[in-house]
């Protein structure tokens, strides 16, 4: 039996013949670009998250992008982001013109330090920079911690930029994600929990100032009329296909974001042992877009990941290096105390397949695997 690490063709097969109708209904009417899926999606998506506004754009990137023009980030703005992440997040930083700061990450929640913001808001300051935004990022699923994210932006007069593309429809302290920050990001990435054919991406916003200004930003900086452009935009379009695709995606996503939660309780409850497992405050939920442990006293990840392959097992590294330890970020400012817990849990963590589909009989091959390989007994966890 093959495993595999996601498994979309499961998902098509449970919904091909629903998709297949919304992809001929497309093909029927002939609206390719901007056709009356998008908004169908649109207005679907901000009532699913319990936001006033949600604009589909090209892909997760954009989306970044075009909050941070409609937030009006420019040269000389620090922009605050962790180093523990997919380059994206810092990478439409400097295409704004703004500077992105890295800031360290918890051990717990793999998600942005507080402490590690404070001080790297300080360290800004003193460089000339001017505090301006921070962008946190609900890694692997879990939403960031909010409550503290807010109360410091709203002390040093800060936007905030949720990136939710792996955390769209975790919930913090009965906010779902997407609901939160002053614009929330996300993609829609094969990949992703809430995921298309394609690329795609999204963002959210309660403001109607904002929404109209990232509606002109995706379409070429449009104004009233087609061939009066009124600011320098992008061409960031969700395609019609897409979004067709997503209602029916959409439709089924809170099931399988309840699924997502037992395949995750099954592999904390048998792995607890081998491997140390994510932690989920008991007022969050995670989408789980990835289930990723890390390696404890003294484990060799390589080993563990080479003898799982050897299982059939696959597993994946996200990520093996920090942001500040990539060529293109290197030179901009950091946490002046540096950024230990990125650079550990570069070396550390591994993700095991997850997805709604993974059924019992999978999980328990893959938790034996991971018990036979990582050296601890079924039996440890009475110890």
């Amino acid at each position: 039996m093959t495993i595999q690490f996601i498994d979309l063709a499961a998902q098509q097969r449970r919904i091909k013949a629903r998709i297949d109708a919304r992809i001929q209904a497309v093909l029927a009417h002939g609206g390719y670009i901007m056709g009356p899926e998008v908004k169908e999606f649109e207005t679907a998506l901000a009532a699913f998250c319990g936001t006033r506004f949600a604009l589909g754009c090209a892909n997760g990137t954009d989306a970044l992008q075009l909050a941070l023009m409609a937030l009006t980030a420019r040269p000389g703005d620090a922009v605050f982001c962790p180093s523990f992440t997919f380059a994206a997040t810092a990478e439409v930083v400097p295409m704004v013109g703004a500077t992105p700061v890295l800031v360290d990450v918890r051990e717990d929640s793999f998600n942005l330090d507080i402490e590690s913001l404070k001080r790297a808001i300080v360290h800004a300051r003193a460089q000339g920079l001017r505090p301006a935004g921070v962008i946190p990022v609900d890694l692997f699923g879990l939403p960031a911690d909010y409550d503290a994210i807010e109360a410091v932006a709203r002390e040093e007069g800060m936007w905030i930029i949720a990136d939710s593309a792996q955390g769209f429809g975790g919930t913090y302290r009965g906010r779902r994600a997407g609901a939160i920050g002053d614009i929330a990001t996300t993609s829609f990435f094969p990949a992703k929990p809430l995921g298309c054919y394609g690329d795609g991406g999204a963002v959210f916003t309660a403001d109607e100032e904002l929404r109209a200004l990232m509606e002109s930003y995706r379409v070429h900086g449009k104004g009233s009329h087609k061939y009066d452009n009124e600011r320098i935009g992008l061409n960031s379009r969700l395609d019609t296909l897409q979004a067709a695709i997503l209602l029916e995606k959409l439709a089924i996503y809170e099931d399988e974001l309840e699924a997502r939660q037992r395949v995750a309780a099954h592999y904390r409850e048998r792995i607890g042992n081998a491997l140390r497992t994510p932690e989920v405050p008991d007022d969050c939920r995670s989408t789980w877009a990835q289930y990723t442990v890390r390696v404890q006293g003294g484990q060799n990840r390589e080993a563990i990941m080479a003898g799982l392959k050897e299982r059939g097992i696959p597993t994946a590294v996200y990520y093996p290096r920090p942001l500040h330890r990539q060529t293109a970020y290197a030179g901009f400012p950091t946490d002046p105390a540096g950024l230990a817990i990125s650079e550990r849990l570069s070396t550390e963590v591994f993700s095991l397949p997850m997805h709604p589909y993974l059924d019992a009989e999978a999980q328990d091959r893959i938790i034996d695997a991971v018990i036979d390989v990582a050296g601890v007994r079924q039996d440890a966890r009475a110890a």
